[in-house]
């Protein structure tokens, strides 16, 4: 018979250290049904037929998140067979809270209390034998950083499983609230059993909407809730959660002591400096470029360019070509394996080097406990548009990257934030877009200092704007949410957590985004290389021919009035979709320039890149750039979008809101610039204006109330039930 033993705690207490402590490699990844909240198992080690259920990290079972209603669901509905629940010994009275929620569920709780090093090096003192026998449950010290207890835990839990016994849970609460208790608890139906009838009862008192719904009780429960809150002057839910921190503070004094109350810790007297109003950000500054600069552009760009130019340029693609050649191997089928098949499989691996640095560089951050500072800095700043602090990391990541740059904001726990930061994401420039920039800067503009510089501005503008005005739509409407984060002490990073967590991330691209552009470059490929040529259907030599220059022909008449309405400015637009570096390479092939356009870019020879220049206008070619950097970007990103949205729905939504902005700002941009310049008003300018006033009005209208929102958020995205 398998045993489930569910994992349970608040956030930074060590559950995900514990976790791959207790389970090893046995380890099971996925996203819990109909959500984006990551689902994580395994069987934990000597004991196959136990499995450990990693619980998302929360500090109550009030259904207030995502996360809270995935926990509280899965505890309910499921019944595990126990309950760990972790807690940070550093911080006792807050963690104790979600365990006074956990013990009233009547399923057997087991207590670690960790971070017991940090507890010992302080000078505190836990007396856990008089803790558990207030609490009413078993209690376990672990350190799980170095596995410290962990084995006494797993032994308890098996015997607790093994000899279960079912415990009323205990009034804790004064003698007002629990009378009241008492009244509500007997309209219950007897049918719930007597282990769970508190829980219940609770929150009956908290007047839980989805427990009011499922019982479906009418009687004077309301009268009876009403007369306390008149009692105590404070709503239901208010008063539950004084009672329980009363009785807490009651249960821990004497058993809890601090050997330097009042003085700073270690943790204290850093944060006063990292966390300080004038140094934090530039400190942040410092540390993020270190990062970005080892990752992309030392470390990480060394061993993807030796990826890309010697494994799979000179060992894979080289000698295939010239075997498939030998063996007459026909071109198609050639050109099928060599360039779509292995040069898509390529166009992914070739950057996981990359990524796989930048992600061991930010596990080191998350695990010494910096990261949450981060948040916590720049939440304030965030708040004015929508966003959370935790949005600004993926964006700065992104400026590498996009993928990285979006799986990066599986770190924010509330779903609207997290999907509008997904959403913006990738308008910051990555180093994909840059030989975009360079491209029309050097053919249109002499290589002007300045149009780099404007790019990461349209960028930061268009997050800004897409911010405000997603805030104030039907499915984002609402105040930004509370930021509630426990910070965690400083410690030094277990190495088997940082490489543990480098390597699902990096994995989980590979598997994921790595599907969709190998399908996605064979498709390119097959598009680009077929046509009609000579009144046969079959390989052509000149793209002119190819049905992908026939679909540029019909898609270029809809980029005519942003300025570039030629079919090769379609065609390389689209092809920027598969990879952003495809734009300056397509260039360089259909306007006939000698050499490889993205070196004359980089070497500064823009004489040669006059062809260009004849077939754009200054005002058209920067238009080109504004909707080429706004529009969703390569298929790696969009992969990783589908990954972290993990909805479809979501997922179209995203792409047709990025090509709705490029298409916005280009129209905008172009249309009045050119009335500006020309003085001719026609029907496009109308058209400019139009957008404008739409997007102003987007931008400065009311919002709509968050009871809207709580309609009409889960339109996209199914609730959890």
């Amino acid at each position: 018979m398998v045993t489930k033993i569910a994992l349970a705690g608040n956030p930074n207490s060590g559950k995900t250290t514990l976790f791959n402590d207790l389970t090893g490699s046995n380890q099971y990844v996925g996203n819990w049904p109909g959500v984006t909240v990551e689902k994580k198992e395994g069987k934990i080690q000597g004991h196959e037929d136990t499995i450990l259920m990693d619980l998302p990290g929360i500090y109550s079972l009030s259904p207030y998140t995502l996360e809270e209603v995935v926990t509280r669901n899965y505890l309910i509905n499921e019944k595990p067979n126990a309950i760990i629940n972790i807690i940070d010994g550093s911080n006792l009275e807050r963690n104790l809270y979600l365990t006074t929620q956990l013990l009233e569920l009547g399923i057997p709780v087991i207590v670690a209390i960790n971070m017991m090093d940090i507890v010992k090096k302080r000078g505190d003192k836990i007396d856990t034998a008089k803790l558990s026998k207030a609490i009413g449950c078993e209690i376990v010290e672990i350190t799980a950083l170095d596995g410290t207890g962990t084995k006494e835990l797993i032994n308890k839990v098996v015997k607790l499983v093994q000899n279960p016994k079912k415990k009323v849970p205990k009034g804790i609460f004064s003698p007002e609230v629990e009378k009241a208790l008492s009244s509500i608890e007997d309209q219950l139906p007897k049918e719930i059993d007597i282990t769970q009838r508190r829980w219940y009862t609770i929150k009956l008192f908290e007047r839980d909407k989805k427990v009011l719904k499922e019982l479906n009780i009418d009687s004077n429960v309301d009268g009876i809730i009403t007369f306390v809150e008149n009692t105590l002057d404070d709503d239901s839910e208010s008063i539950i959660i004084n009672e329980r921190y009363n009785y807490i503070t009651k249960t821990i004094k004497g058993i809890y002591v601090k050997k330097n109350g009042s003085d700073l810790t270690t943790s204290d007297k850093v944060d006063a400096i990292i966390t300080n109003r004038w140094l934090a950000l530039p400190i942040f500054a410092v540390i993020m470029f270190s990062v970005y600069y080892i990752s992309v552009t030392t470390v990480g760009t060394f061993v993807t360019d030796f990826t890309n130019d010697t494994i799979f340029g000179e060992w894979i693609i080289a000698p295939l070509g010239a075997w498939f050649e030998s063996t007459g191997v026909s071109p198609w089928l050639s050109g099928l394996v060599v360039d779509g098949i292995v040069g898509g499989v390529g166009a992914v691996l070739g950057f996981v080097p990359q990524m796989f640095v930048l992600f061991f560089l930010l596990a080191i951050l998350e695990e010494c406990g910096y990261m949450s500072r981060v948040a916590f800095i720049l939440d304030k700043l965030f708040r004015r548009f929508g966003l959370s602090g935790k949005s600004f990391i993926p964006m700065l990541i992104g400026t590498g990257c996009g993928v990285p740059g979006v799986m990066a904001s599986r770190t924010i726990e509330n779903e609207q934030e997290r999907r509008m930061t997904i959403m913006t994401t990738t308008f910051m420039p990555c180093g994909a877009k840059l030989p975009i920039i360079a491209l029309i800067a050097g053919a249109l503009f002499g290589g002007a200092w300045w149009v780099a510089p404007s790019a990461y501005f349209l960028g930061i503008g268009a997050i800004v704007i897409s911010g405000i005005i997603l805030k104030k739509s039907k499915m984002f409407a609402g105040e930004p949410s509370p930021f509630v984060m426990e910070l965690p002490a400083y410690h030094i990073p277990s190495s088997k957590s940082v490489f543990k967590s480098t390597w699902e991330r990096g994995f989980s691209f590979v598997k994921r985004a790595g599907t969709v552009v190998l399908l996605s470059s064979m498709i390119i490929w097959f598009l680009s290389n077929f046509g009609m040529a000579n009144g046969s259907f079959g390989m052509v030599e000149d793209m002119d021919h190819s049905i992908l220059s026939v679909i540029g022909g019909i898609v270029a008449p809809l980029f005519a009035p942003i300025g570039f309405g030629n079919w090769q400015s379609a065609v390389a637009t689209v092809m920027g979709i598969l990879a952003k570096e495809e734009v300056v390479a397509v260039f360089g092939v259909l306007y006939g320039i000698t050499g490889d356009a993205l070196s004359i870019v980089e070497e500064g020879s823009f004489n040669q890149l006059g062809t260009i220049a004849a077939h754009f206008t200054p005002l058209a070619a920067y238009s080109f750039m504004i909707f080429n950097l706004l529009c969703p970007p390569c298929f790696a990103a969009i992969g990783a979008i589908m990954r972290e949205m993990n909805n479809t729905k979501w997922t179209w939504f995203t792409i047709g809101y990025q090509f709705s902005l490029a298409y916005a700002v280009s129209l905008i941009f172009y249309q009045i610039g050119l009335f500006l310049s020309s003085g001719v008003f026609t029907f496009g300018t109308a058209a400019g204006f139009a957008v404008l006033i739409g997007m102003l009005y987007l931008i400065f209208r009311t919002p709509k109330t968050n009871e809207t929102n709580k309609r009409n958020k889960m339109k996209l995205s199914p609730e959890v039930e």
